[in-house]
């Protein structure tokens, strides 16, 4: 049964990987949603399989900027903000692994849990990427910026729905085919063979 665990692991990879190149494309960035959804597989293999996906999104920065002609640490969304990505999505993680250890099967409850434990998590991601973007990063108005809080929380709400709505979609799809598979006996034998139930 380990089999079903790794390929679930690869396949958030691999749609994360493929969707954060493509940023701007039709195909929205499903970075965070995978991050939450990860944590809530795969919550006691946080020691490894966060720094895995961490990894794999910084490579995956690296070559979407290559590939445009840019330097690396020339691009727009790289400056010292850029590392608090590492907390920013760990919130993301560490709310899935929390939904994990309450969600209660197929029943309404559970689906309200999901609601409010990914509003929060996209919330908190969203104040630390959004924040230490605005606050530190001289891409956004300049090193000469004028910055204040009544900025920053109007800025706050220009990209938030945005985000909140691409990961809830990501997140509903994971969710409806795993309400199908315990729906039909399969999802919680292979969900606690893999390393994230109750962990």
């Amino acid at each position: 049964m380990r089999t079903i665990p790794t390929l679930l692991f690869v396949t958030l990879a691999l749609v994360m990987a493929v969707t954060r190149i493509h940023h701007f494309a039709a195909i929205q960035d499903a970075s965070w949603a995978v991050f939450f959804v990860a944590g809530f597989y795969f919550g006691k293999q946080t020691r490894w399989a966060f720094p895995v996906l961490i990894v794999l999104a910084l490579l995956a920065d690296w070559y979407a900027i290559a590939a445009a002609g840019i330097e690396f640490w020339g691009g727009y969304c790289i400056s010292p903000a850029y590392w608090f990505l590492l907390p920013a999505y760990a919130s993301l993680w560490f709310g899935g692994r929390w939904l994990a250890r309450h969600e209660a099967g197929l029943r309404w409850r559970s689906l309200g849990l999901l609601g409010v434990t990914l509003v929060v998590s996209v919330s908190a991601c969203y104040l630390l990427s959004n924040g230490s973007f605005y606050w530190i990063s001289n891409s956004w108005g300049g090193a000469d910026a004028q910055r204040s809080l009544g900025g920053w929380v109007a800025n706050l709400g220009h990209w938030y729905l945005s985000f909140l709505k691409v990961t809830a979609m990501y997140v509903a799809i994971v969710a409806l085919l795993h309400a199908a598979a315990l729906a039909a006996g399969l999802g919680r034998k292979a969900a606690t063979d893999a390393p994230a139930r109750n962990g």
